[in-house]
């Protein structure tokens, strides 16, 4: 535990200086993969507190829920309004739900309140996600990885591989454990 709790702390070192905390980000959908890279990140937040000499480490940890427009859109020009209020209704209870798993996981892992962050924020995941590490002057940026192949990749996009490309901070892309044969 305390060599992954040094490779965290090396991957924020390019932290700028005089500041008094490293500032993890973490984004989180709906999806188990999302959740095994909050659960890491938890993991490693936990493991400094407490460590002399430590930096604090902020945790925030980000949901993009995505618009209703383009969910909407789909149904034709001739959407009604209460169409549009319902997917509104469904994206904000399934946002709720997501934020509510991720602050009993980081309260399971004893990360209180005041070592971290939830946000939700409208939009699309990979600019939400680099936007997020702007705002927060983040220092590393934790995503799951949906362990897509090159087609699925090409055809749906990947957030991580976007992240990895864009954000303006180290980029930790959790993956899932294969399963052993």
């Amino acid at each position: 535990m305390m060599a992954e709790t040094k490779a965290v702390a090396s991957a924020a070192a390019p932290a700028e200086e005089g500041r008094s905390k490293t500032v993890v980000l973490v984004a989180v959908d709906d999806s188990d993969h999302s959740y095994r890279a909050l659960e890491w990140a938890v993991r490693h937040v936990a493991a400094t507190a407490g460590v002399p000499g430590a930096r604090a480490v902020e945790l925030v940890v980000v949901h993009a829920k995505p618009s209703p427009s383009p969910v909407v859109t789909m149904g034709g020009p001739g959407v009604s309004g209460d169409v549009v209020r319902l997917v509104e209704a469904d994206l904000r209870k399934k946002a709720d739900g997501v934020v509510d798993r991720a602050r009993r996981l980081c309260v399971a892992n004893s990360v209180t309140s005041v070592q971290g962050v939830v946000e939700v924020v409208d939009g699309e995941p990979r600019h939400v996600l680099c936007n997020a590490v702007e705002k927060h002057h983040a220092d590393l940026l934790v995503v799951g990885s949906h362990g897509y192949g090159a087609i699925k990749r090409a055809l749906l996009g990947s957030v991580s591989d976007y992240c990895a490309h864009h954000a303006h901070c180290s980029v930790m892309i959790v993956k899932q454990p294969k399963p052993k044969n």
